[in-house]
């Protein structure tokens, strides 16, 4: 059986998670029932040890020209590290578009804690889609900074041309923009985007509360989220022009489990503030007032504490797989269920209850070589495509 070839743009702490994850989890012997801390350790017949990086992109001095294993581990990174050492890699980190790929305050911080860009000749949108086709890769993760709107639509450009899948992990809007989901549609390509959510972060944990209240019958009437951490992400967040996208993201995707979403004054979701000493540690603080029975008051406070980058490494892991799948069997365009399940802003948004029923049945169907149902009404909630372009 082939790999799954990925390409990665990116080379950042989400990236080193991902590359020591696919090493940390070896096809057993005999399969177990339980993988600790995979939410499927088959999918398909692909455990996620099939998953070969055969390409990748960054702009940083310290990682361009290395082999990704060496890449991955070069400053400003700072994810804890999930195995002693991986395999040598033949890949060698090639030099990235940046366009609006760095923010320029982050020149004012350390650069063992920021970017530094690297002295090498930019590549065109020809030579990326090139690199893309020569690699054979069949996959590109995107895990550019947040608020990268320019290079993320180059390199989703680029996918286009070179006829390779996007894995959308950032909140720029492709998989849900209608219109580029239709240009992938027509040639022919599955999607999976955007923004990923976190196998057991923020806006998972959230959104369960949310649906929680709902379901029992209490009234909510206002709530925030507010996210700290010390990595390279929330030194780029410190730049508020650049959170936008991520601020519609993390809270439609809160509201989308509401029957009646809450007045912009009465709903705050989004990164607090850089705290370098946290370095990969996020640390999320949740808060939802509302009303019960007869209008006594209900309030819930939470704390909740993860590692940032392989809390999303475990979900990238199992997109990857549905991609395959859905590049086996030809299917073109947004992968609705698994994006409903795994990304904080999709095309439509979903319970996650229902969200996970359908990238089960879409697993089950397609990992058989069958084919699945198209979604039921049930399955969609009544939330429209991405608002804007």
């Amino acid at each position: 059986m082939s790999k799954i070839k990925i390409a990665i743009v990116g080379i950042g702490n989400c990236a080193c998670s991902l590359i020591e994850g696919i090493s940390y989890y070896q096809p057993p012997s005999s399969e177990p029932l339980v993988s600790p801390g995979l939410m499927h350790l088959k999918i398909g017949n692909y455990y996620p040890s099939d998953i070969e990086p055969v390409l990748a992109f960054d702009i940083d001095e310290r990682k361009v020209g290395v082999s990704l294993d060496e890449a991955i581990h070069a400053s400003p990174n700072c994810a804890i590290r999930l195995i002693p050492e991986i395999p040598k890699s033949n890949v060698i980190v090639k030099m990235g578009n940046p366009l609006d790929g760095i923010a320029e305050h982050m020149l004012d911080y350390p650069e063992e804690r920021r970017f530094v860009l690297a002295d090498k000749e930019v590549p065109t949108l020809a030579k990326v889609a090139r690199l893309l086709k020569e690699s054979e890769a069949e996959i590109l993760i995107n895990y550019l900074p947040v608020g990268s709107e320019q290079a993320t639509c180059f390199y989703a450009a680029a996918c286009l041309t070179a006829g390779v899948s996007l894995l959308n992990c950032i909140p720029v809007f492709i998989v849900s923009n209608p219109r580029w989901a239709e240009r992938f549609k027509e040639k022919g390509i599955p999607v999976v985007g955007d923004d990923i959510k976190s196998q057991l972060g923020a806006t998972i944990t959230h959104r369960m509360l949310t649906k929680l209240f709902e379901e029992r019958g209490v009234k909510i009437d206002r709530m925030y989220q507010l996210n700290t951490g010390g990595n390279t992400d929330f030194l780029n967040m410190l730049d508020r022009s650049r959170l936008r996208s991520k601020k519609i993201s993390k809270t439609e995707a809160v509201q989308s489990q509401m029957n009646k979403a809450l007045s912009d004054e009465n709903i705050h979701i989004g990164p607090s503030d850089y705290v370098p000493w946290q370095k990969d540690n996020k640390v999320c603080f949740i808060r939802i007032e509302g009303r019960g029975f007869a209008g006594a008051p209900v309030n819930l406070e939470l704390r909740l504490s993860v590692e940032d980058s392989p809390n999303s490494a475990g979900v990238v892991i199992n997109a990857i797989r549905c991609l395959k799948l859905a590049r086996i069997h030809k299917l073109a365009g947004p992968l609705e269920e698994v994006s409903a399940y795994y990304m904080k802003h999709p095309p439509r948004q979903m319970s996650d209850a229902v969200a996970r029923e359908e990238t089960e049945k879409f697993i089950q169907e397609y990992g058989r070589d069958g084919k699945r149902p198209p979604l039921s009404d049930e399955s969609r909630f009544n939330v429209p495509a991405a608002h804007f372009v």
